[in-house]
């Protein structure tokens, strides 16, 4: 087992720990954000743009203080440019979550009922993702060594982003739609398929700096 990262700060430890529930949180938003705008429930679909907009600014907020922390007290100058980077990419995951939604209440995608139900798959994979690579994040702060056993869960889940997505863009353009609403829907079908590419993005660094870590 790996000596946990912040031992000697429990403040940093903490803005860490709420850093990261953001994040987790901002999947679960997002994941019911595209529901709500699925089953049409527009008030639902605003809470959900109201409350990701406010996670995004928490999270950067608490991003900037732990970078602020780190070089006020000169803490772990050794680790300090790969947890830096972590918590860079982890706030991208809430970033495009964020951007998600808001494309959805700007452009207000048709949705056809027939792909209703892939559409949702596809949000609920890519939020797992997310979910799955927060718990790896917090391994690399506690116990490195239990990173690689969690991250087969994002690759997991991005393929699954991935199988999904592609299945529900052949449905699209084999379907009687025009070629504009098709290519609308595509977009659309990416762009949740996006969110699971942020939280694979985030693994990847995680197996780099865990690597680094147990050397």
């Amino acid at each position: 087992m790996t000596v946990p990262l912040f031992r000697s700060s429990r403040v940093l430890e903490a803005q860490i720990d709420e850093f990261l529930d953001v994040v987790a949180e901002g999947g679960l938003v997002y994941q019911a954000g595209v529901k709500a705008y699925l089953n049409g429930d527009k008030s639902d679909f605003d809470a959900a743009i109201i409350k990701i907009d406010k996670l995004e600014s928490k999270a950067d907020k608490l991003s900037k203080d732990v970078e602020s922390h780190l070089y006020r007290q000169s803490l772990i100058p050794e680790h300090r440019g790969d947890v830096l980077g972590l918590l860079e990419n982890s706030d991208n995951i809430i970033d495009t979550t964020k951007m998600s939604l808001y494309q959805f209440s700007v452009e207000q995608p048709e949705i056809p009922a027939e792909f209703d139900a892939e559409f949702l798959k596809l949000a609920d994979a890519s939020a797992a993702a997310v979910d799955a690579v927060i718990v790896c994040a917090r391994a690399f702060f506690r116990d490195s060594e239990q990173v690689k056993d969690n991250l087969y869960k994002v690759h997991h889940f991005e393929k699954e982003a991935d199988t999904i997505s592609d299945s529900l863009k052949r449905a699209i353009f084999a379907s009687d739609l025009d070629l504009a609403h098709k290519i609308h829907l595509r977009y659309f079908a990416l762009n949740v398929e996006k969110v699971s590419d942020k939280a694979q993005e985030v693994a990847d660094r995680l197996a780099i700096y865990s690597i680094k870590r147990n050397i």
